[in-house]
């Protein structure tokens, strides 16, 4: 069962950041505009962001079993639909009902993985599913370079995988063949999930959904409009960044989207991951808040090498964005959930809705760069990684974050 679960993070993260890479090959396959290739990511995190909460319920009413299979189904359908018919307003749709299904999954494997692996093993087995998880955003990429330029210049002629492909791809469309791989992943992971015993899940405090006056209850706060403001403004400036990655250097140094700019999108995810790593050892060190400060500030100054600088300088800033990027997911969150001390599983459910910020950034950065050019519609990144380096100064949790100076014993004067 941690296996399963360890691969269903797999295969969200595979499907979620893919559309980076995808933009440039939808602008000219489709012939549309930036701000039309924004509504792909948009339909997928909007549906995110709407789904969070009734997920939620969905899993207390069904159970983690039938919603892991109802809506791996519903993503198979989301992907099969735009393999076999690959037109722009079918891939709009397609990814609406990937990124709702992506939703309800991540909603029914956190109360899963702490149950099956054990609450003794919980912590251990959550790093490993983002270190996963981090490796299929870096994978994908990688895979979809493989699988265009191959289809695309007819080589591997032995690799049967491709002899299937280039008699399903339409010619002119080899991206379309992700879609293809998209439907086989969930077909491998729906055989195990409907023989699979689940266990019983006992839903903690932070877990359960909670009863819907909670919600309102909870919205009426201050604090926690700021704080699922904050997460808007994180998965905003992540997904801002990743969507238009390779667009901006083919647009601007001319790199070739199939390679350099997959490339690049690949170790963007990369580099948030080795970026997770480090940050966990600050954290020991460090407040939460002044961690945050920095690794804002990191952001601040990379994103403008990558918007002002020359190819290479470009080409590496993109990249270390996604390091500075890293801490700010789980910083966010946690001095959420330390600064209200009751209702933690509604107000994980609200701050979960704040994921849409990666449906409503991109989207504004592509209307922008329609109006003004791309640069300047990625310059509305700096509005995005501003308000998540101000969380570091406003934020006042009950409880601060244990750091190896806060376990010292503390030196007692002679009175």
């Amino acid at each position: 069962m941690v296996v399963l679960v360890i691969a269903t993070f797999f295969v969200i993260s595979f499907l979620t950041n893919i559309l980076g890479p995808l933009i440039p090959d939808i602008i000219s396959s489709f012939h549309v505009s930036l701000t039309a290739a924004a509504l792909l990511p948009f339909s997928f995190f909007i549906a995110y962001g709407i789904l969070s909460v009734p997920a939620g319920f969905l899993v207390e009413w069904w159970g983690e079993k039938r919603v892991m299979l109802a809506f791996f189904g519903i993503a198979f359908a989301g992907a099969l639909v735009v393999a076999l018919f690959p037109v722009y307003h079918v891939a709009i749709a397609s990814l609406f009902l990937i990124g709702g299904s992506m939703a309800a999954l991540q909603v029914a494997v956190n109360p899963l993985l702490r149950v099956a692996g054990g609450e003794e093993h919980f912590a251990f087995n959550a790093a490993f599913a983002q270190l996963v998880f981090g490796l299929a955003s870096f994978v994908s990429p990688q895979l979809y370079s493989y699988m265009v330029l191959h289809l695309t210049d007819g080589s591997g002629a032995k690799n049967v995988l491709l002899l299937i492909l280039r008699r399903l791809v339409p010619s002119g469309l080899p991206w379309v063949s992700m879609y293809w791989i998209f439907a086989g992943v969930i077909i491998v992971m729906l055989l195990p999930l409907s023989a699979a015993r689940f266990p019983k899940v006992a839903r903690t405090a932070e877990e359960q959904a909670g009863a819907v006056g909670t919600y309102g209850y909870l919205l009426k706060k201050p604090k926690v409009l700021l704080f699922f403001l904050s997460v808007f403004m994180y998965v905003g400036s992540e997904q801002g960044t990743a969507d238009w990655i390779s667009q901006f250097l083919v647009q601007y140094h001319g790199y070739d989207p199939h390679t350099s700019g997959a490339t690049a999108v690949a170790w963007f995810w990369g580099l948030l991951t080795a970026g997770c790593a480090a940050g966990m050892l600050l954290l020991k060190l460090f407040d939460s808040r002044k961690v945050l400060l920095g690794f804002s500030l990191g952001a601040i100054t990379t994103l403008t090498v990558a918007l002002f600088g020359r190819g290479t300088a470009a080409g590496l800033a993109f990249p270390l964005l996604g390091f500075f990027a890293s801490v700010m997911w789980p910083i966010i969150i946690s001095l959420a959930l330390n600064s209200v001390a009751e209702h933690h599983g509604p107000l994980t459910g609200i701050l979960c809705a704040g994921i849409m910020g990666g449906a409503i950034v991109p989207l504004i950065i592509g209307g922008l760069g329609d109006a003004f050019g791309l640069r300047t519609g990625m310059m509305s990144l700096y509005l995005t990684f501003g308000w998540v380096l101000c969380v570091s100064f406003w934020a006042k949790p009950l409880v601060a974050n244990e750091t190896i100076r806060s376990k010292l014993p503390q030196h007692q004067g002679a009175a």
